[in-house]
């Protein structure tokens, strides 16, 4: 006999996400009831194991292991933004394969669009006609307005505000805190430091911060 206990675990999606990191981590308290973590997948021998919280990390040989599983692939830091793309790309995961986390406390419009592989966190609120690219972060609270587009494999940090009709490029990195004006352009490859407030749109490979976001060295 089956029991509804069991329909119900039997319509929970296994996850696999990439890699054991702070964004991984986060992701874990976002999944709610459709994903169950499978495992975290790192190259770093040192991480590979169980966990302090009983999480297992292995290898690239998961994605074969566990073929009925999708994937979180979340790579990234100020660092190493800029080379979101290959890294994701070199997992070789077909695009119908990467899962779409939202924290269940995400308020997303119905009239919203998001796409594959993206992770958005607790309180994040994303309006009406928005776009959200693939392979996109958004961490906790950040607002996206009315009309806004996010590049894919972009990254945006937590208290962000994203105003209406501003278009972010993309493989670009948002720190949080940061403001950017309704209507502004900030190109592909742009980094915005802690705390800014853009108020001009920025061009493409850019390093700006502060109050108002100005041009740093490189």
């Amino acid at each position: 006999m089956i029991s509804a206990d069991n329909i119900a675990s039997s319509t929970v999606q296994p996850l696999l996400i990439f890699p054991y990191n702070g964004n991984g981590l986060e992701a874990l308290d976002c999944l709610g009831d459709a994903y169950r973590l499978q495992a975290f997948i790192d190259d770093t021998p040192g991480k590979q194991g169980v966990d302090r919280h009983g999480c297992l990390v292995t290898g690239r040989e998961a994605l074969t292991r566990w073929p009925e599983a999708q994937v979180l692939a979340v790579p990234g830091s100020p660092t190493s933004y800029r080379s979101r793309r290959q890294i994701i790309e070199a997992l070789g995961v077909a695009p119908s394969r990467f899962g779409q986390i939202i924290h269940p406390s995400a308020r997303v419009s119905p009239l919203a669009t998001i796409g594959h592989n993206v992770l958005i966190m607790a309180g994040v609120v994303i309006t009406s006609n928005a776009v959200i690219g693939d392979h996109v972060c958004v961490l906790p609270n950040t607002v996206i307005h009315h009309d806004a587009r996010i590049g894919s494999w972009s990254l945006i940090g937590s208290n962000v505000t994203i105003a209406g009709n501003v278009m972010l490029g993309e493989n670009c990195y948002v720190g949080s805190g940061t403001s950017i004006m309704n209507g502004l352009e900030v190109g592909d490859g742009t980094l915005i430091g802690l705390g800014s407030n853009v108020i001009r749109s920025v061009a493409a490979n850019s390093c700006v911060a502060g109050n108002p976001a100005h041009a740093l060295k490189k």
